[in-house]
């Protein structure tokens, strides 16, 4: 009876090893995608769920995601250099883990058959975007950031998008899109660590009488890349090692601001449930040597 016990104990530990990846702390493979292996500081208290978001077999990036509202509240993620055009045909994914506890750490393509029941209370499915005319799905972790094609297709996955306003996401974000992935093409040296997220307000949009998925008001963006070029022009030597922006997610006096990532910290604070120690980026995205770097990621 004993041996039996035991042997239940083990199975038990083993499936919840083997299963999602929503962990209480990131771990060292998940933290890559954060300076210095460190989330950002100041949102503890709240209840969100973070994912670790793995497809073919690799994580690809981190998102910190309010099951509540069905949307995410960031996603973190190392820039890849891009061409920004080639662009990937897969099918929009959702995330097993965040249902059961057994479910697959792999983010999976939705079911062809309606059984959307089993996950819908805790993540937005398709449904939630197909009658919404005025918004469209906005990856926080946009494929055009990402240049290996698994890495791109791991942006498909409804954990990785929130509802944005069509005359926004084309127009001034995708725009913003296209002017990080410039400058970090040409002048960042090293690995650039980008963290993309949002505020709320409240407002939502709803499917069959009931609330499905928190609009954004403000989308926000901040970069770090402590090792950049020196010798590049000072307008764009001026937004290293860390630079920050935000835009109204609206159909007017959308126009997104740069700023530094302090100015964005102190918009946040302003607008948002962050803490009064809310930071972007550990020590600010100060350089810190090989060892520090160990240390933080282990």
């Amino acid at each position: 009876m004993a041996y039996t016990t035991d042997r239940a104990l083990v199975c038990l530990l083993l499936i919840v090893m083997a299963g999602g990846e929503v962990q209480d702390n990131f771990t060292p493979e998940c933290k890559q995608f954060l300076y210095m292996g460190t989330q950002p500081r100041g949102l503890d208290e709240q209840p969100f769920k973070k994912i670790c978001q793995f497809y073919a077999g690799k994580p690809r990036f981190v998102t910190l995601y309010d099951s509540f509202n069905h949307i995410p509240i960031y996603s973190a993620y190392t820039f890849k250099r891009s061409d920004g055009l080639k662009k990937v045909y897969v099918p929009w994914m959702y995330e097993p883990q965040l249902s059961t506890v057994s479910g697959s750490r792999e983010m999976e393509q939705f079911p062809s058959e309606r059984v959307h029941k089993s996950f819908e209370d805790v993540q937005a499915i398709l449904d939630d975007y197909s009658d919404t005319v005025m918004f469209e799905r906005g990856q926080l972790n946009p494929d055009e950031h990402q240049a290996d094609p698994d890495d791109k297709a791991a942006t498909y996955t409804l954990t990785n998008v929130v509802p944005q306003v069509r005359e926004f996401n084309i127009g001034p974000w995708k725009h913003h899109e296209h002017i990080i992935r410039r400058r970090l093409n040409n002048y960042c040296r090293g690995t650039a660590y980008v963290i993309t997220g949002v505020t709320t307000s409240g407002h939502t949009i709803r499917r069959n009488n009931i609330n499905r998925l928190g609009i954004p008001t403000y989308l926000w963006s901040a970069y770090c890349c402590v090792d950049f070029d020196h010798n590049a022009p000072f307008s764009e030597r001026s937004k290293f090692p860390a630079f920050a922006a935000h835009g109204l997610n609206d159909r007017e006096n959308n126009k997104v601001q740069e700023m530094t990532v302090q100015q964005l910290e102190d918009f946040l604070k302003r607008v948002t449930y962050v803490s009064s120690s809310f930071q972007i980026f550990y020590d600010n995205c100060m350089p810190h040597s090989s060892a520090k770097i160990a240390s933080h990621l282990s």
